[in-house]
């Protein structure tokens, strides 16, 4: 029988979601194990300055230096072509060895092992509802056993889904070529629509490429892995452009083909365990955000395991916090996705497009100015540390509700304006505690929404 060990809180995943996760509890003052393996494959990644933003804020830094400065992307859209647009590029197994490195310097324990099984609902010694995680370490013959009291699960599409209640959207498949060519070539990215898909390209400064053909698999009949490389490079060949990265000096790394639809989990959080990531709710990569996507519904997840362990009569509204918002996130990412793919009219009656044009329904993406008027709820909100109900504006474009605006409570202000209507920006600051500054910059807010 493997030794048992006892922990406190196991993140099982070490990318930008689980350690965002870690980092956020270890502030919050827990112990934190991670468990992690190295990716399967060596990917190159394009990231915004938002994610770069994000990152650090949450206390990442020595990761970032494997995030390039920004290169030009070249984008043939619906029959345009652009260059005014820039992303970051970033080899994903260099950024991951850093984030590895960080969190132990962080005070994470970081363990390399593999999940071969998770069981939930044992009572520990303490008579609380646990977990049992059977690892395999690469350097150990025989499994270890870890119980846990809480679990975050955060291994991005490869973590395992319930057989029932999964809500997918069209079936979607990337195929990637991954080569190394001689560095010095200039670096960038380039985007293009095709009859059957879209393909994404992109060189390092050091002169690694990557190749990325996403396809509907159904309309596709794809080779043996050994040959999807040259697969891949053929269906490109044509496509300018492709053309600039189709170095034919470079060597090939590895090449493969990974799920990538849009996939949101039925249940993303229970009483000891939450879903963050791609994990939760993974988005189409159409817009080239998926680490954006992926830390978008880890970066308040923190407040809503502490709450769970440390408050529970506020457990119900941190569960139903999380879960409104990744099923929220899903959505608008879906429809943004929808309305981005709805722009190519080329190919508008080709079964790719015709199908993603369509989904995941017809409700537009933001709501207009005007769709409803706004109304105070009570709504769970992250107070510091916490998560707890409390007065929020809801409002059309903002269906979960705002409660701060500045650090200023928008419902009292939201009232006081509707009261009196003809008062002054300077007879409401009162109620702020004297600030005309923060009054202003929250009523430019309500007026945007409609409030006023």
């Amino acid at each position: 029988m493997s030794p048992v060990t006892e922990r406190g809180i196991v993140v099982l995943g070490a990318g930008p979601a689980g350690a965002a996760v870690a980092l956020g509890l270890r502030r919050l003052g827990h112990a934190v194990t991670v468990l992690g393996v190295p990716r399967a494959f060596d990917a190159i990644e394009g990231v915004s300055d938002r994610v770069v933003a994000g990152l650090r804020g949450v206390g990442i830094e020595a990761a970032l230096a494997a995030i390039a400065e920004p290169s030009p992307r070249r984008a043939t859209w619906a029959g345009a072509t652009t260059a005014l647009n820039s992303e970051r590029l970033v080899d994903r197994a260099a950024f991951d060895r850093l984030l590895w490195q960080e969190l132990q310097e962080h005070g994470v324990e970081c363990i390399a092992a593999r999940v071969l099984r998770w069981q939930s609902g044992e009572h520990d010694k303490h008579g609380e509802v646990g977990h049992t995680l059977q690892i395999q370490r690469p350097d150990e013959t025989q499994p270890t056993t870890l119980r846990a009291r809480f679990v975050v699960e955060a291994r991005g599409r490869l973590a395992p889904h319930p057989p029932q209640g999964v809500t997918r959207g069209p079936e979607t498949v990337a195929l990637l070529w991954r080569g190394q060519g001689a560095a010095g070539g200039k670096a960038g990215s380039a985007v293009e629509s095709l009859p059957g898909g879209w393909a994404w390209c992109a060189r390092l400064p050091g002169g690694a490429v990557a190749l990325q053909l996403t396809v509907d698999p159904s309309a596709i009949a794809l080779p043996p892995r050994a040959q999807l490389g040259a697969f891949v490079r053929e269906r490109l060949s044509t496509v300018e452009a492709a053309l600039p990265f189709l170095d034919t000096a470079a060597t090939e790394v590895h090449a493969l083909a990974r799920t990538s639809g849009a996939v949101l989990a039925p249940e993303v959080c229970g009483a000891t365990w939450l879903r963050v990531g791609d994990a939760a709710m993974a988005a189409d990569p159409l817009s080239g955000n998926g680490i954006f996507q992926s830390l978008s519904s880890a970066l308040q997840a923190p407040m809503v395991v502490h709450t769970l362990l440390k408050h529970p009569a506020d457990a119900p509204h941190a569960r139903r916090f999380h879960t409104e918002r990744v099923q929220g996130l899903f959505q608008r990412f879906a429809r943004i996705g929808r309305d981005f793919y709805a722009q190519e009219q080329r190919w508008a009656g080709q079964p790719f497009w015709a199908a993603r044009r369509a989904w995941p329904d017809a409700q537009p993406a933001h709501a207009a100015e005007g769709d409803g008027p706004p109304r105070i709820e009570q709504r769970p909100v992250v107070d510091r540390d916490r998560i707890r109900l409390a007065e929020a504006l809801v409002t059309a474009d903002q269906p979960l509700g705002i409660w701060h605006v500045d650090g200023v409570e928008v419902a009292p202000l939201w009232r006081a304006a509707q009261s009196a209507p003809g008062r002054e920006v300077e007879a409401l600051a009162p109620l702020l505690g004297g600030s005309l500054e923060k009054a202003q910059s929250a009523l430019r807010w309500l007026r945007a929404q409609g409030g006023l």
